[in-house]
């Protein structure tokens, strides 16, 4: 098994005009949470994952898990194309092990 390390990016706009909208919010973003993503910037989550077939499995968990309305989009790139990001304004968080050293194999 070839473990080349992959990133799920998650980008989501989602409705807030409403209270059930806001709970479907609430509720999505908690499952980001809970499911190890790091948030890059509002509305904006990245998780590591040990390869594609991984990364594959995470976008389908996203699947499971969508909200009803609103716009949730998906991409994975390769460690490589993730560490190319360049920063136009600001910096990357740098207490946040953002790294496969948080990756945990049991």
């Amino acid at each position: 098994m070839s473990y080349r390390y992959m990133r799920v990016v998650v980008l989501f706009d989602l409705p807030i005009t409403t209270d059930q909208g806001k709970r479907e919010y609430r509720k999505f973003r908690k499952y980001l949470i809970k499911s190890g993503y790091i948030m890059l910037q509002e509305s904006v989550y990245c998780k590591l994952a040990q390869n594609d077939t991984a990364a594959d499995t995470l976008i389908d968990n996203l699947r499971k898990n969508k909200p009803s309305s609103g716009l949730v989009q998906a991409m994975k790139l390769t460690e490589k194309q993730y560490s190319r990001m360049e920063y136009i304004v600001g910096t990357s968080k740098s207490n946040i092990i953002n790294s496969d050293e948080r990756l945990v194999i049991l």
